[in-house]
């Protein structure tokens, strides 16, 4: 927030007005002709034994905190600091301060003191650029002993300020950081937080990115504007509202009918989230997870995706003419890289049996056992230059856009299969699906980038055509014949799915993925801890392409 600011406060604890001093009432003006630091000098004199030890006096609490609430009224900051156990930091904050509340006609009245505690209630009027409010606070100050001195001290932080004020912080009056909104879905249904707790986070992302393009005009708020921490920066507490602001309407490409659906899908099952896009644009139609009011695993999780990624090894391994749907590729029970061995799901083998045999009960080692034949690159550049995993996304909010490191050995055979070093969430593998249906990837987005042109994410290429059509057949098969069958039984169209299992360490049971397209829509589902892929988040995805 941009704000200007000015303030004062007002000490001592007697009843009787006693003057205006800066503009502000002052209540009991200044000190009885004793100040801390004589009450301090004369004790150490009279005591003839150096520095003062003990807590400090009941005297010397009333004094000392009397004498530095009338020096900060009166915007003395310099004797105010002085009375502190930290004069230069408080000589900053209560500078700046004065320059930032738009605080006047500032008063405050204490109360009784509780040992080295002194509380205080400050009433004020907020001002900014005509708009004006009453405003009200307490706090509170500790008078303590300095070991090195023996003067009582205010002990020094920014609660005494404001109680919400913590390092970093600064109270400001201002208009507000941007203009609310009011968003809505693809055909112009109001999404709320309120009708959907799940989006709270999403909708206030939008705000905050698109609140100045959206049409509408910020509030002006006492807030706290927090400092940033090197990794996040945390947006302004607001205090005091002077004016609401105008909002402005935000159209996003979500469906409400498909956001509800998916969200009982995953209230349904524990820690579960899902995602549903078109292939055909990228928009974002639906973005659910569980609980609502936890983090949103559906598009910042970071999790192994396991036989999903099974998507991009396939191409890849298509790309360099290594293998194709109806080539004999059988998948051993066991295959050896790099000193490790690998075995099947239950031990399971196919030792005759073609490519598309192989994709369609998701074989592992049919997967692992090229591993030999490829570059320790391959993997990273086809998810990279092809589906566009790790490329910078424009989504409109956060999001994780996936990571395919480079490995090498044993790592990069697991990779293959979507364990090694692999990172994803549902939003990314939901992309995986809808770029094998078009053959091209295309950024997922949930606001138009007509709205401040910013430039979505393009890969390096298209999928070669056989490829693309290669896998298509494979993802096909899959659904009507393979891992993903049940899940996907009786739906018509142009389908294809493909189920993963995610190993994770110490936990009983692999995390359930499932991914698949039909028509122009893409879904993806993850239900971690919960077994097999198509069991457990195939029937989510079903429900989402059952409205497709």
């Amino acid at each position: 927030m941009r704000r200007e600011v000015k303030y004062g406060l007002i000490g001592g604890s007697a009843v009787l007005v006693a003057g205006v001093v800066g503009g502000f009432a002052l209540f009991g003006g200044g000190s009885d002709g004793s100040s801390a630091q004589g009450v301090a000098a004369a004790d150490a004199k009279n005591g003839g034994a150096g520095v003062k030890a003990g807590p400090a006096s009941a005297q010397e609490i009333a004094t000392t905190s009397r004498d530095f609430l009338a020096a900060w009224q009166s915007a003395d900051a310099a004797k105010a600091a002085g009375l502190t156990d930290d004069p230069a930091a408080a000589k900053t904050a209560l500078g700046s301060f004065a320059k930032q509340a738009h605080l006047s006609h500032v008063t405050v009245k204490p109360d009784a003191p509780n040992g080295d505690k002194v509380p205080y209630t400050v009433t004020a009027q907020l001002s900014y650029q005509g708009h004006q409010a009453p405003y009200s606070y307490t706090s509170a100050l500790h008078v303590r002993r300095d070991a090195a001195t023996g003067e009582p001290r205010v002990n020094w932080n920014l609660a005494v300020l404001h109680p919400a004020l913590t390092k970093g912080d600064t109270l400001r009056t201002g208009p507000s950081g941007t203009a609310p909104i009011n968003a809505v879905d693809r055909n112009g249904k109001p999404l709320t937080a309120k009708d959907h707790p799940e989006l709270a986070g999403v909708l206030e992302g939008l705000r905050d990115k698109f609140g100045g393009k959206a049409g509408g005009a910020p509030g002006i708020e006492l807030a706290v504007h927090h400092a940033a921490d090197g990794k996040n920066t945390k947006p302004d507490t607001s205090l005091k509202v002077l004016t609401k602001g105008t909002p402005g309407t935000l159209k996003t490409t979500l469906d409400s009918t498909l956001q509800a659906i998916a969200q009982k899908q995953v209230d349904a099952r524990k820690n579960a989230s899902a995602v549903a896009l078109k292939p055909s644009t990228g928009e974002i139609l639906a973005l659910a997870h569980s609980p609502a009011k936890g983090f949103n695993v559906a598009t910042g999780g970071s999790l192994a995706p396991g036989s999903t990624m099974k998507i991009v090894t396939a191409a890849l391994l298509m790309d360099k003419g290594l293998t194709s749907p109806g080539k004999q590729h059988p998948c051993p029970k066991y295959t050896t890289v790099d000193g490790w061995k690998f075995h099947n799901d239950q031990m399971s083998e196919i030792p005759h049996g073609t490519f598309a045999q192989s994709f369609a009960a998701s074989c592992n080692n049919a997967f692992i056992g090229e591993a030999k034949n490829l570059n320790n690159d391959d993997l990273t550049v086809e998810a990279r230059d092809v589906f566009g995993i790790g490329l910078n996304w424009q989504t409109g909010i956060p999001t994780f856009d996936g990571i395919v490191p480079v490995q090498d050995g044993a790592q990069m055979g697991a990779s293959l299969i979507g364990q090694g070093g692999v990172r994803m969430n549902p939003l990314n593998v939901a992309s995986l699906a809808a770029t094998a249906q078009s053959g091209v990837f295309r950024q997922p987005y949930l606001v138009s980038p007509d709205v401040d042109h910013r430039k979505l994410a393009t890969a390096a290429r298209r999928m070669k055509p056989d490829t693309a059509a290669g896998l298509k057949s494979l993802m096909h098969t899959t659904a009507v014949a393979g891992t993903a069958v049940k899940p996907m039984a009786g739906l018509s169209g142009d389908i294809g799915a493909k189920t993963g299992s995610a190993e994770v360490d110490n936990q009983k049971k692999p995390n359930a993925w499932f991914t698949a397209y039909r028509n122009d829509m893409a879904a993806a589902a993850l239900v971690p801890a919960s077994g097999h892929g198509g069991d457990n988040a195939g029937p989510v995805v079903r429900a989402l392409l059952s409205e497709g």
